[in-house]
């Protein structure tokens, strides 16, 4: 399989407040935008003992398959063993963590509920995601900080490249909680999820499926305008706008960087996203080549002193 086999988005599938279409990823949400209810999409059964991000996170995926023609009403049309999944996310357990480990400094190991071992893994989300819909293909969850989003999408398609699966399910999920945001030390927390489809493009071709957008190269370095410089060196020329990283307390964007391209800050829509911010930054550039921008755009995050990732998304039909 070739290192430079292209890589296409095929599906997208929003869980986020206020979201009914992929186009209110451009838009934004309605002010008054309700919480997700994971029960309306999904039903009842099954939910229980979930927490409060893997429920959000089967949403979106289940809304990523059926975009993606991976899946409709009446279950897959495609073979689970060759479908992955990739989750992007830092906060999903970690109220399960708190509360395990609170009981457990109170009354030992014996005050702990059976119920929570499952939620306390780090792959919980990715585990079950792929459990409810038979998707036996490579599993993996990221969670390195604001970089993992755009990190997961890289791995992802690196797998898809290598020939491990032919499609790749990748979620970003952050929920909104007080452990959460006593940990993040945000007053607002996104809370919901997005999946994204990955797959080669003529494995998109070959059944059908529609190209949304393309990954045109991604980089990791130390900071957002070397970042920047090497995403410029993949596809030359202007890009049509970009998605900045989520920044810390005052901390500016480095004065000069990309100067009159419109940026667009995902977190002044939806809160602080953490985990979840490259693949929303990822739904968000496809809904536009939807609405007919030409792109390319940009999509960076992370941190100075963690390191910045960035990807390069292209139109479908971008030759570059």
């Amino acid at each position: 399989m070739s290192e430079f086999a292209q890589i296409v988005v095929s599906g997208v599938g929003p869980a986020l407040p206020g979201v009914a279409d992929t186009g209110d990823l451009v838009t934004g949400p309605a002010p008054s935008a309700e919480p997700v209810d994971p029960a309306v999409l999904l039903g009842k059964k099954g939910l229980k003992y979930k927490d409060r991000a893997t429920r959000l996170g089967l949403s979106a995926a289940l809304s990523g398959l059926r975009d993606a023609g991976l899946r409709d009403e009446d279950g897959p049309r495609a073979v689970g063993d060759r479908i992955g999944v990739v989750v992007a996310c830092n906060y999903g357990n970690v109220e399960t963590i708190c509360r395990v480990v609170t009981t457990i400094a109170a009354e030992t190991t014996r005050g702990t509920s059976p119920m929570d071992s499952p939620n306390a893994s780090s792959n919980i989300i990715a585990s079950e995601i792929a459990i409810r819909f038979g998707l036996r293909g490579p599993n993996l969850t990221v969670c390195n900080g604001d970089a993992s989003g755009l990190d997961a999408l890289h791995w992802a398609a690196s797998m898809l490249r290598s020939g491990r699966a032919e499609q790749i399910l990748v979620v970003g999920v952050e929920p909104d909680h007080e452990t959460v945001r006593k940990l993040v030390g945000a007053d607002r927390i996104v809370d919901g999820a997005v999946a994204v489809v990955l797959e080669r493009a003529e494995t998109a071709r070959a059944r059908g499926a529609r190209a949304a957008a393309r990954l045109g190269g991604y980089a990791r370095v130390g900071g957002v305008e070397e970042c920047v410089r090497r995403l410029g060196r993949l596809g030359p020329g202007t890009p049509g706008g970009w998605y900045v990283p989520e920044i810390a307390g005052d901390t500016e964007l480095p004065a000069g960087v990309l100067p009159g391209v419109p940026r667009h800050a995902m977190p002044d829509v939806w809160g602080s996203l953490s985990g979840a911010l490259g693949v929303v930054q990822c739904a968000a550039a496809t809904a536009r080549f939807d609405a007919g921008e030409a792109g390319p755009f940009y999509a960076l995050a992370g941190r100075e002193d963690d390191g910045v990732a960035g990807l390069l998304l292209l139109a479908p039909g971008d030759p570059r």
